[in-house]
């Protein structure tokens, strides 16, 4: 892409929010400090608890605010609500920019991805993808996850031994979920390395705000994996396995088959939802069991709440942050008029510690009885269709690291990723001790 071009796109998407939300946060604007401030970014649960103390919905000077769990679930159920951004209503100098020239390379957030799209289109394109992606195949998966967590964690026994820091946030909490995804997708070994590049690439096209330079390897990573997966579609199209993607090629209902475009959009919300937020899961998971060693000894006595503890781990530190909607009609959210063509920022983090539904939300409790209830996965259509393997390697990838070293310990500051809509760390330093050492 010309430099010129790059730079219009860039400013229209990205370049333009992000000096208004800079201006903002340095106004003292809260919701602004989410995005634009690094000691808000690092403890954003202060600011969370301030937006709960404003009400279910309110007006901030960017944009309204859903930051309590009733009104959070409420927008995400409704279909008052739609994804996306009303294209046509932008002005037309500025809708070239926002839309991709060639209709071909898309990312995450870009038709036909699931996370764009919405009813009737979403609700066919879904219901073709939830064909091939059943609680039965999920199932299936478990045993392999088992054996990925136990090959990645017997390549480290040895470094364990010799007392060496290992960063296990990309050793295997990013190893871990890569692998299975690349599995699910026929991706061969070889190829593997690029997939886990390409997917930290494209993860930050979930937030706004980005600087160019951040705005331009995301693009450059989104447009190579776009082209390598259209390559290998056509390769299982010749010779189909007996991975997922390969049954997802070859679904149909009485109006055909998903396109090639449908199928790397596919590719490319597992990628961005996906991995990515497992990557976060296990990274923070582990995190959060160091310093709570109460609770891992919990876990250590009745090790039947390790599900429970991961959707603990899912309200508690919520690899997705937050998200948004756009009224698609004059409507209603607790008692609050929301005008068609409003905004809301929509708070899971913020909703995930609502004291009205969790008692002592601030308190990590791997048996809390409704751990569950949170909305981490969101809620109504577009629920996290891979919700049950995220659940599956959360489990699977954290009892058997804490299983196999029991005195596993920080060995480092870690350092958190530079997203905002995702959360999680992109270091993680520690020393393993395994267990026959511990013994």
């Amino acid at each position: 892409m010309p430099a010129t071009r790059s730079r219009v796109k860039w400013l229209v998407r990205h370049g333009i929010i992000r000096g208004v939300l800079h201006y903002a946060a340095w106004r003292g604007e809260v919701i602004a400090r989410l995005s634009a401030d690094e000691r808000a970014r690092k403890n954003p649960y202060r600011i969370y608890a301030w937006c709960r103390e404003q009400g279910p919905v309110w007006q901030g000077r960017l944009a309204k605010v859903a930051p309590h769990h009733a009104s959070v679930s409420a927008i995400l159920r409704s279909d008052a609500f739609k994804v996306g951004l009303d294209v046509e209503a932008v002005p037309r100098l500025m809708r070239g920019a926002l839309m991709r020239s060639d209709g071909r390379i898309i990312g995450p957030i870009d038709p036909p991805s699931l996370l764009a799209l919405n009813p009737p289109d979403h609700t066919r394109y879904r219901k073709l993808v939830a064909k091939v992606f059943t609680p039965r195949a999920i199932a299936a998966l478990e045993p392999r996850v088992q054996a990925v967590a136990d090959e990645l964690l017997d390549d480290l026994e040895t470094r364990a031994a010799a007392g060496e820091t290992v960063d296990i946030a990309v050793e295997y909490a990013g190893l871990l979920p890569v692998t299975v995804i690349a599995e699910i997708l026929g991706v061969p070994a070889s190829a593997r390395d690029d997939f886990l590049r390409w997917g930290h690439a494209a993860a930050p096209s979930l937030d706004i705000g980005l600087s160019y330079r951040d705005w331009v390897a995301c693009e450059q990573g989104i447009y190579d994996f776009n082209e390598w997966m259209y390559a290998h579609i056509e390769r299982l199209r010749r010779d189909p396995g007996e991975d997922l993607l390969s049954q997802l090629i070859a679904v149909e209902d009485d109006q055909g088959r998903l396109t090639d475009l449908e199928l790397v959009a596919t590719a490319g919300l597992l990628m961005a939802a996906g991995f990515e937020t497992t990557v976060n899961l296990l990274g923070s998971g582990t995190k959060v069991l160091l310093e709570n060693p109460d609770q891992l000894a919990v876990l250590r006595e009745d090790p039947t709440l390790w599900a429970n503890a991961v959707d603990e781990l899912l309200r508690y530190e919520s690899p997705v942050q937050q998200t948004a909607r756009l009224a698609a009609v004059d409507t209603e959210i607790a008692g609050v008029k929301i005008a068609k063509g409003t905004f809301v920022n929509v708070m899971i983090a913020a909703a995930n510690r609502d004291g009205g539904v969790f008692e002592d939300p601030e308190r990590f409790d791997v048996a809390r009885p409704n751990a569950r209830d949170h909305l981490a996965f969101s809620a109504g259509v577009h629920y996290c269709i891979g919700a049950s393997l995220a659940r599956t390697e959360g489990r699977i990838g954290l009892q058997t690291l804490f299983d196999r070293f029991p005195d596993l310990e920080l060995a480092g500051e870690p350092v958190l990723r530079p997203t905002r809509t995702l959360r999680g760390y992109d270091h993680l330093p520690v020393v393993l001790t395994p267990r026959k050492l511990a013994a």
